[in-house]
């Protein structure tokens, strides 16, 4: 799972991450609210760990945007503010969680894993288009309860997909998930991938639309 951390004190930064990694979380940095808004825009997180003072936007900027947009991940806020209004502030604009800094990790990694499995149970243990349902528990495809068959690689790109049904997926955005940062595999095999994904959705009537200059859209066939 992946978290975001947006967070403009590079020793803390560093310290949540190495926590974070140590418990088998994959964890982006960023140390600004414009570059929060658009690692949101890019990638899918299961939580994003948010300072409110952050340079250029603030971190209640950036979460009143966040759920302007209808986003349902997990935020934990992280600030050295401690009145009680900034706390009702932050939770009436959306935040899951607050914590004042500093704080203790035992207690910060508990409530990293709560937020987790809220937003777990939040999201449903399934992704669904037409008679397509993908189970992210087993992580496995099925059409109309049917199993369909795909390999692991080809399961990633459809579950990206189905996670952002009516947006458009960029093939670096495709490349992040299937191969990880600085590890590029390569808009050639992306392309490999999602013709082999197109290849089997066929015959269920669904396709992916490539969006010239921009990715691919996943779509009922005959849609415009």
């Amino acid at each position: 799972m992946r978290i975001l951390i947006v967070e403009d004190d590079s020793v803390l930064s560093a310290a949540l991450t190495r926590a974070l990694s140590q418990a088998s979380y994959s964890v982006d940095c960023v140390d600004n609210g414009e570059d929060a808004l658009r690692a949101l825009n890019t990638d899918t997180y299961a939580l994003v760990l948010l300072d409110i003072a952050l340079p250029k936007l603030d971190g209640l900027t950036v979460l009143r945007r966040l759920r302007e947009r209808k986003s349902r991940i997990p935020v934990l806020m992280l600030t050295a503010r401690d009145t009680l209004d900034d706390r009702v502030l932050g939770l009436d604009l959306g935040a899951d969680d607050y914590m004042t800094k500093p704080f203790d990790l035992p207690e910060f990694e508990a409530r990293v894993r709560a937020l987790i499995r809220r937003g777990q149970f939040d999201a449903g243990k399934s992704l669904t288009h037409g008679g397509l349902r993908f189970d992210l528990e087993a992580h496995r495809l099925f059409y109309n309860d049917q199993p369909v068959e795909l390999s692991v690689r080809e399961l990633a790109v459809l579950e990206l997909l189905l996670s952002r049904q009516g947006q458009v997926v960029t093939k670096e955005q495709m490349v992040d998930r299937l191969f990880g940062w600085g590890d590029d595999g390569g808009s050639n095999a992306i392309e490999v991938y999602v013709h082999r994904v197109r290849k089997k959705l066929e015959p269920f009537n669904i396709s992916i639309r490539t969006v010239r200059g921009m990715g691919y859209l996943l779509e009922k066939a005959g849609e415009a």
